[in-house]
């Protein structure tokens, strides 16, 4: 069961609306549109990546082909974790974004669905990836 404390279905009406002030300002504060406001979910394990997606698009079969076409293309050690992460907010709707975790550095935002205009080509997400993880490998037909 859900902490009384941490669960804002479980909070008395003038908590919940508190908590409702919270989170829209938190929304508010993040431009959709611009990178530099995204707040990326949390890693321990680096490398790794985490695909966040709108859940209500019903697009989990994107990220695991995604994840899965990752994980092939980088095994252990080059990535130790690909995370899925299925969104259902309002302030989420349409996501589809791709953060990168490395030792000792802010996480980088490799795609956003959003700003990029559309769902990212796996070349073009590959080779961004590699840049930061991998710079010298090849990745065959996907360089070319």
């Amino acid at each position: 069961m859900a902490d009384a404390a941490s669960c804002v279905e479980c909070k008395p009406d003038g908590q919940k609306e508190a908590a409702n002030d919270t989170q829209q300002s938190a929304a508010v504060a993040q431009n959709p549109l611009d990178p530099s406001t995204f707040v990326p979910p949390s890693s321990s394990i680096t490398p790794s990546i985490t695909i966040e997606f709108c859940d209500r698009c019903r697009w989990l079969h994107r990220a695991t082909w995604v994840s899965t076409e990752l994980f092939l293309t980088f095994p252990t050690p080059a990535l130790k974790s690909i995370t899925i992460l299925p969104l259902n907010a309002e302030d989420t709707a349409g996501r589809f974004r791709v953060w990168l975790f490395l030792d000792g550095k802010p996480p980088v935002l490799v795609w956003d669905r959003k700003v990029e205009g559309s769902f990212p080509e796996l070349k073009v997400l590959k080779q961004r990836i590699r840049d930061h993880i991998q710079p010298g490998k090849s990745l065959g037909h996907s360089d070319k």
